[in-house]
């Protein structure tokens, strides 16, 4: 029983440890240039899962508990939006169980976001999930559109969750919201760059534009991602750590590359 407490102790001295160490480098970076609008798409769980001897629906449920861990990290660091790539439509290609698995998990994340003081309600963030919201079963979209309302009046910061989602359904939808606006308005004039832009989901959230896209598990490849918003300006940037492991220490060197480009402009 004493050994059992000495070592609850030391766990938690050491828990506290860590989370002042993290707070003070989190202290340094914010002392420099901060990106406003941050992407991640949440790539390995699945080979997390694996690695680990896990079933694969773990995997998942690791990585939207290293989500909000990660959206914390950016709330702490001032940072103005963040859009995460939580499912995308091409994945409801997968199997039964893991697409089930998967929208039980996000009906209930999304849920324990709407608890009173919890993570949105503490950082003022307005929730915002982004996609074909109409391919989600009716209890998840009702999940969604709770936590959407229970969020709409914070105004310090957004979270896109993008689900479902693809940026080609994104850019084809704000094409045609285009289209009706001229026609609605009889407004003959040439459909402009700047006019389908400002019909993309994102932008009718109120994102800012997309300065870091970060893709987790060493893959290389944007997957039908925020490909407009991230056709001019944004930092792409690739870890070969699994979305569930990825963490601040990972972070680090985004945000630092970031700065020196910021600095070598300036």
């Amino acid at each position: 029983m004493l050994l059992q407490l000495i070592s609850s102790s030391l766990d938690w001295l050491r828990d506290q440890a860590t989370a002042k160490a993290q707070d003070a480098l989190i202290s340094v970076l914010a002392a420099g240039p901060i990106p406003q609008h941050v992407a991640f798409i949440l790539d390995g769980n699945r080979r997390y899962a694996r690695s680990k001897g896990m079933h694969v629906t773990q995997g998942h449920t690791d990585g939207f508990y290293n989500l909000r861990k990660m959206l914390e990290i950016c709330m702490k660091l001032k940072v103005r939006c963040v859009s995460a790539y939580a499912f995308s439509i091409e994945n409801f290609k997968r199997s039964p169980e893991e697409v089930n698995a998967l929208m039980d998990l996000a009906e209930a994340k999304l849920l324990e976001l709407c608890q009173r003081g919890d993570l949105l309600d503490q950082y003022g963030i307005r929730l915002v999930v982004v996609g074909h919201r109409d391919m989600l079963p009716e209890r998840v979209l009702a999940a969604a559109e709770k936590a959407e309302n229970m969020t709409k009046h914070n105004d310090k910061a957004i979270f896109n969750l993008c689900m479902p989602y693809t940026s080609r359904d994104e850019i084809t939808t704000a094409v045609h919201s285009a289209v009706r606006a001229h026609l609605e308005n009889d407004d003959d004039t040439d459909i402009t760059p700047e006019e389908i832009e400002g019909h993309l989901m994102t932008s009718i959230a109120g994102s800012p534009p997309l300065d870091i896209l970060v893709r987790s598990s060493g893959v290389k490849r944007l997957s039908d991602y925020l490909l407009w918003q991230c056709s001019e300006d944004t930092q792409l940037q690739f870890s070969s750590t699994y979305w569930p492991e990825f963490g601040l220490l990972d972070f680090v060197p985004v945000i630092l590359d970031y700065q020196r480009k910021v600095w070598s402009k300036a």
